[in-house]
């Protein structure tokens, strides 16, 4: 179990990422293949190097430390990402990396000796924040997402993954890594909760509470909306006159807060790209983006479906995960393990989803979060419950790799 040297550790490495990309805002652009990304990918590796993990990278330069070998027998591996959407909190994805690097220690401040290999994993380009597809590190080396699309994406300066990869420094040749994925025995995910479940528990004061057990994570998926329109005068051309991009687009903002209403799901527009994008010129033509998600897969594409025939736009799908359902039997051993602790699905989109999807045993857990608040500077949890989550991700891997 972590002891107080553990704890120290993890408070340690948790100040020295919180500069890292900071804006004024209070919260963090950590966005991929960009200078702040490089300075998270050095730290991770500096940590890993210091800790004499064997530290290799995938087909997509996911980074991956290894306390064993991997290739002799898959291993159980904890981790999660270091990128952010933009301006978001400083828990989701890093939490989990940071506690599974200190559950690492813990377990060999105590003298353990896994039987399986341990690795610490740090996915890029989880939250898709550049290049518009989320959790691209995992999808492009499961086969989820086809290489050569994923290097034509572009970032909102017309920028492609690919000339991103090759200014960072990166190969381009990124690809399908199978034997990265057989390398993974299980998967055990921790985050911070991004909902209200967990702070709303009459036993939010006990410490079992502090972490919950994933159990399934809601379908979900992007649709890029294309609203044309034709550029004129704001102030010289008549109403009756306008064919107005940006009327029909607003028009689609609130017509996806109703339908997510009637079918009992939640849909967001809340990326925009606008030409000419003058204060004074009517919009020619909008871009806009629509995540939606929901319990039930069908109500969610129902909902969608309604859109577009609603909208007047070329719709087109971008992303879709469907339900996807944590490995029950694992879930359940770590039931035992951890005691009466929450289960708990999700709307959240993680790369357990698409290992679990791509046939890994996983797993996730959650770590309280007070506010309830997520992708946000008001992202948050206590000290102390972060403590609790590196305790129990430590008795976890001690666990499955024992």
């Amino acid at each position: 179990m972590p002891t107080d040297a553990s704890y120290a550790g993890f408070d340690r490495m948790w100040a020295d990422l919180q500069p890292v990309g900071r804006v004024s805002s209070g919260g963090y652009r950590r966005f991929a293949w960009t200078r702040e990304d490089h300075t998270l990918r050095e730290w991770f590796a500096g940590e890993c190097t210091a800790r004499g993990l064997d530290l290799v990278e995938d087909r997509m330069g996911n980074q991956w430390a290894w306390w064993g070998d991997p290739d002799a027998t898959p291993g159980v591996v904890a981790g999660s990402h270091l990128d952010s959407v933009p301006d978001g909190g400083a828990y989701d994805g890093p939490l989990g990396v940071v506690s599974a690097l200190a559950a690492v220690d813990a377990l060999r401040d105590s003298g353990f000796q896994p039987s399986r290999p341990i690795g610490v994993v740090n996915f890029g380009d989880e939250e898709g924040a550049r290049f518009g597809v989320a959790c691209a590190g995992s999808r492009v080396i499961t086969g989820e997402l086809d290489a050569d699309r994923a290097l034509r994406l572009t970032d909102a300066d017309g920028v492609t993954m690919g000339e991103a990869l090759k200014r960072a420094g990166r190969p381009a040749s990124i690809g399908r890594d199978e034997d990265a994925v057989r390398r993974i025995g299980s998967f055990v995910e921790l985050h911070v909760e991004q909902g209200r479940a967990m702070a709303d528990a009459d036993r939010y004061d006990q410490d079992h509470a502090a972490v919950a057990i994933g159990t399934d994570i809601w379908p979900h998926g992007r649709w890029r909306l294309d609203f044309a329109g034709i550029a004129n005068h704001a102030g010289t051309t008549r109403l009756e006159d306008r064919h107005d991009a940006m009327l029909a687009c607003a028009t689609a903002v609130a017509e996806a807060r109703g339908l997510a209403e009637k079918h009992g799901c939640v849909a967001t527009i809340g990326k925009l790209q606008v030409e000419p994008n003058g204060v004074n010129a009517i919009p020619s033509h909008v871009t806009a983006w629509l995540d939606a998600r929901g319990a039930d897969e069908a109500a969610v594409l129902a909902m969608v479906e309604e859109l577009s025939e609603r909208a007047a736009a070329d719709v087109s799908r971008e992303s879709w995960t469907p339900t996807t359902a944590f490995d029950t039997s694992l879930a359940g051993r770590l039931h035992n393990i951890l005691g009466d602790v929450p289960m708990l699905g999700t709307g959240a989109g993680h790369d357990a989803g698409i290992l679990s999807n791509a046939g890994v045993s996983t797993a996730m857990l959650f770590v309280r979060n007070p506010t309830g608040v997520s992708h946000s500077p008001e992202e948050f949890a206590e000290q102390a419950d972060c403590h609790v989550g590196v305790r129990a991700l430590t008795a976890v891997l001690q666990d499955l790799a024992g």
